[in-house]
């Protein structure tokens, strides 16, 4: 267990950066964004996530890199919603549409540390009312937990004073390979959904719940990303897992094309968010002074489906006084001479 400064944001607040270890895993995070700035397999030399060496790196990318996102993941359409008959405007960082809860969502903030061990980190944060638009203070807690198996287990609970809107996910760019030098495009990859929502090009679901059989969102059966005309590797789609949060449950899988190195993602989310990286070339040095080309990395984000506050039919995100919000989400890794 390790604790440092790490950097001082604009405003004036010193950034830490905290190490952990347990269960063959070595994971730095950021107190900026709750962020996962590394991850560490043991046997695998690469990093097993893309991030960045210096704190003003992590301020100018618009990317969310390793980052904790909310108060609402994903897009809500216009930034507009009702709740209890009230309508409400948040923050629209997205063309029109409000992303990842803002221009300054949780991922742009520093957020206190509340609990640590050798093996595990609970940061904290309050929301106040009325921050990017969302109604009622909202108290976050984030705990990561290394354990046995390789395990990344991350918590995510909150409570709230007044009916607001919560889902939050986890960031984090994967690349099982080499750390991010080459592309994700080979990697092997299976989604336990059997539909997904279409959206249109400004990635807000059309309303539509499609089966993903015989199309490009097909991954019940473990394939390589990368689709035969590699121009039409844009994946940003919620993938359905079930119609509400239930029980901790086997989401995805993938694997490395070069390491087989094998990640499992479990979670208790109704929705699964997969993203291929097709950001652009990354102008500043990676971990390690890596250049970070597009599909350097992937996310699989557990969360709520997007823009659920204006398709009443979807999972809701609604958290009233009294309730608690929690999210359990594990990342499972395995190296390849692992039984």
């Amino acid at each position: 267990m390790q604790r440092e400064a790490f950097g001082i944001t604009l405003e004036g607040e010193v950034v830490e950066r905290i190490t952990i270890e347990g269960g063959g895993l070595t994971a730095r995070f950021l107190t900026y964004g709750a962020t996962l700035q590394d991850l560490r397999l043991a046997g695998h030399d690469a990093p097993l996530v893309l991030g960045f060496e210096k704190l003003e790196h992590y301020v100018s990318q618009t990317y969310y890199f390793g980052a904790t996102v909310g108060r609402y993941a994903n897009r809500i359409a216009g930034g507009s919603f009702r709740l209890d008959g009230q309508l409400y405007q948040t923050d629209r960082n997205d063309g029109p549409n409000t992303l990842h809860g803002g221009s300054k969502g949780l991922d742009r903030r520093v957020w206190q540390v509340a609990d640590l061990g050798k093996d595990f980190l609970t940061l904290k944060i309050a929301d106040p009312s009325g921050t990017m638009g969302f109604p009622g203070s909202v108290e976050i807690s984030c705990t990561f937990s290394l354990k046995k198996g390789g395990k990344l287990a991350i918590e995510m609970k909150a409570k709230t004073d007044r009916a607001t809107l919560v889902n939050l996910a986890h960031h984090s760019y994967f690349n099982l390979d080499d750390g991010g030098e080459g592309s994700i495009l080979d990697h092997r990859l299976s989604i336990a959904a059997m539909a997904y929502t279409p959206t249109d090009t400004a990635c807000i679901p059309t309303g539509e719940v499609l089966p993903v059989a015989g199309t490009d969102s097909d991954f019940l059966l473990p394939r390589a990303i990368r689709l035969r005309e590699e121009n039409r590797v844009a994946y940003d789609h919620n993938f359905c897992v079930s119609s509400a949060r239930g029980s901790l449950r086997r989401v995805a899988w993938a694997q490395g094309s070069k390491s087989g190195v094998e990640m499992e993602v479990w979670s208790t989310e109704p929705g699964l968010q997969f993203f291929a990286g097709q950001f652009p070339d990354v102008e500043v040095p990676g971990l390690g002074g890596m250049h970070y080309r597009t599909h350097a990395g992937f996310c699989l984000e557990p969360q709520i489906w997007p823009d659920s506050p204006n398709r009443p039919y979807f999972p809701q995100a609604v958290l009233r006084p009294g309730e608690v919000y929690r999210q359990l989400t594990e990342y499972r890794f395995r190296g390849p001479d692992e039984a």
